[in-house]
């Protein structure tokens, strides 16, 4: 498994920059070119933030806290754990 940098980009990883929502808008979830991600839950904003890595379509996120989680992007759905996630202007 290759690791890389936050915010670095090779030919074959996902572009994963931009906003994810629930197919209900509930869970937010920002993925910034920095690597850095904000989750909002209904209306508490920055419910959740921490760093996230790439490698290829799959995703692993250590939250500020410590506490870790992935996911995967297929077919242009992030699928995080148990949450489905759509980009916003696919929702």
């Amino acid at each position: 498994m290759r690791h890389r940098q936050p915010g670095a980009r090779t030919d074959e990883a996902a572009d994963v920059v931009g906003m994810w929502v629930t197919a209900d808008g509930h869970i937010r979830q920002e993925l910034r070119a920095d690597g850095r991600y904000d989750e909002a839950r209904g209306t508490r904003r920055s419910a959740y933030t921490g760093r996230y890595t790439t490698s290829g379509p799959h995703i692993d996120y250590v939250d500020d806290t410590g506490f870790t989680a992935t996911g995967d992007i297929r077919d242009g759905v992030l699928f995080h754990e148990h949450l489905v996630l759509y980009r916003e202007d696919q929702a």
